[in-house]
């Protein structure tokens, strides 16, 4: 560490504390499947390099005899399985609970530390327990997977991995918007009606627009009223950002996204956990809001899975802001209908990275 700013070179062999580094991976069912979103439950992740070798071998079996007894949930605990091998196409991803990573290209194990550019043919397996916040609990040689299997048994709730609850680092604030101004924004929505709302992916370097009703159902009006837009634009100005500058020294000075968004019981509205700035077209972002505009409906909360199981739920006109590389998710509504606005904010240097990074969008992103 020094006084230079810059993001830190992962360590070769994680210890104690360090957090793990984050990827995308082939998994059977899943060709990118990005390992930070597994955050909120503790995770095991073995290194095998291949289970053509006996303690590999082995491993892997104390893996597939942690998920058949349940300690492997998805809820409380999950487990990864590393092969770079083609040969290794007998171990298969068991839901829920246990998936295997095809790191053919050996880019995981080198991130790693299980082997090197210098040495590919030297594979050093090993496995991790990462506690929720995915920071190392415990690092052992591959042949004591069971230990840590032992001791994942005996840990408490992932809410309470640090002996006692975390809170989120979120801002929550009343009374952003009036009562008669949400009624308003309601009102846009239900004259003009929403489009199905989708999120970002990156596919060959270009940032695209997808659609997938199992991991977000909402549809959105995109409010193009200006004096509407302006009146939005006062109100944060004057009631949110001083509040964003207090609590985290940032001066909010643009806004991305005027849109209504409507969550529907009926078709079980919803977004799975992400976080809003892991792709080229979302890198400027800086903080979220989520602003309720009404109050009739159940579910619909948001919550932080690194941080515990505690859900957020602003009154009508109140605001839940927080920084877009958290991990959050907005929970099913499963009574009526919820509608919020939700803008992000950025400031003029994020401006230059959202003009740099334009040629990086496709020009069918949603």
């Amino acid at each position: 560490m020094s006084d230079a700013p810059g993001a830190p070179t992962p360590p070769r062999r994680l210890l104690p504390g360090d957090p793990a580094p984050v990827f995308h991976a082939a998994t059977d069912s899943n060709p990118r499947f990005a390992f930070d979103t597994v955050a909120g439950r503790y995770v095991l992740i073995a290194f095998l390099g291949s289970a053509q070798h006996q303690a590999c071998s082995a491993a892997w079996d104390s893996l597939r005899r942690a998920q058949s007894t349940g300690l492997l949930d998805d809820e409380r605990a999950c487990a990864f399985a590393v092969t770079v091998s083609r040969g290794d196409a007998h171990l298969a991803d068991t839901i829920p609970g246990l998936r295997v990573f095809r790191d053919h290209d050996a880019v995981v194990s080198r991130l790693y530390g299980a082997t090197t550019e210098a040495a590919p043919q030297t594979y050093q397996p090993f496995a991790l327990l990462l506690d929720p916040m995915l920071r190392v609990l415990a690092v052992t040689p591959i042949g004591g997977i069971d230990g840590l299997l032992a001791r994942l048994g005996t840990l408490p709730d992932p809410g309470m991995h640090a002996g006692a609850e975390i809170p989120a680092p979120v801002l929550v604030l009343p009374r952003i918007l009036e009562a008669e101004f949400c009624r308003q924004l309601i009102a846009l929505y239900e004259t003009h009606g929403g489009s199905e709302s989708g999120f970002m992916r990156e596919v060959g370097g270009l940032t695209v627009g997808a659609l997938d009703p199992a991991r977000k159902r909402r549809k959105d009006h995109e409010i193009e009223d200006e004096a509407v837009r302006a009146a939005l634009r006062v109100r944060l100005g004057r009631r949110l950002v001083p509040e964003i500058r207090k609590a985290f020294q940032f001066h909010a000075t643009r806004i991305e996204r005027y849109i209504v968004a409507r969550y529907d019981a009926a078709d079980g509205g919803h977004f799975r956990a992400h976080r809003d700035n892991t792709t080229k077209g979302t890198a400027h972002r800086r903080f979220a809001v989520s602003i309720n505009l009404n109050d009739d409906f159940d579910g619909g909360d948001l919550w932080f899975p690194e941080f515990g199981a505690r859900r957020y739920r602003p009154p009508v006109g109140g605001a839940v802001v927080f920084s877009c590389s958290l991990l959050h998710e907005a929970t099913r509504v499963t009574r009526g209908l919820r509608y919020a606005t939700l803008p992000f904010l950025y400031d003029d240097d994020a401006a230059r990275i959202r003009r740099e990074n334009e040629a990086f969008i496709a020009t069918d992103a949603t």
